[in-house]
């Protein structure tokens, strides 16, 4: 089986840099029923940026306003599926940097079952390439 690439649709909020701030945020979005394909965050200065990339980013939208949550606007990542192995994230990285293409930042995990995922960044710029190097859906 193939890895599955698709461009998804992500935001940020900065918050609070203090324990309980995620769970807090985690559990306010859960009340309203919204799956998150990835999440991330991490410090940045004195807050934390965390990263979320909805699966109904539209609903998400909603469920954040709702909860009291600033939300960026609206930007573009790379969701990553597929079979572990060695070097999956090397042909990623291979393909973009073919292409001429710098990751802002990249995640990458193995899930456990002989599977993988990765969530990656690139440049507002690079996104329509970086799309079309990858096969992204």
């Amino acid at each position: 089986m193939s890895d599955i690439i698709r461009k998804v649709d992500y935001f940020y909020i900065k918050a609070a840099n203090k324990p309980g701030e995620g769970a807090r945020v985690l559990r306010a979005l859960r009340e309203e029923g919204i799956n998150l394909l990835a999440f991330s965050g991490f410090p940045q200065g004195q807050k934390a940026q965390i990263d979320f990339i909805p699966e109904d980013p539209v609903a998400f939208q909603a469920a954040a306003k709702r909860a009291g949550l600033k939300l960026s606007v609206t930007k573009n990542g790379f969701l990553v599926q597929g079979e572990d192995r060695p070097g999956a994230v090397a042909e990623i990285m291979g393909k973009l940097s073919d292409a001429k293409i710098n990751v802002t930042a990249i995640d990458a995990v193995s899930s456990g079952g002989g599977r993988y995922g990765a969530i990656l960044w690139v440049k507002p710029k690079d996104v329509k390439k970086a799309a079309q190097a990858l096969g992204a859906t």
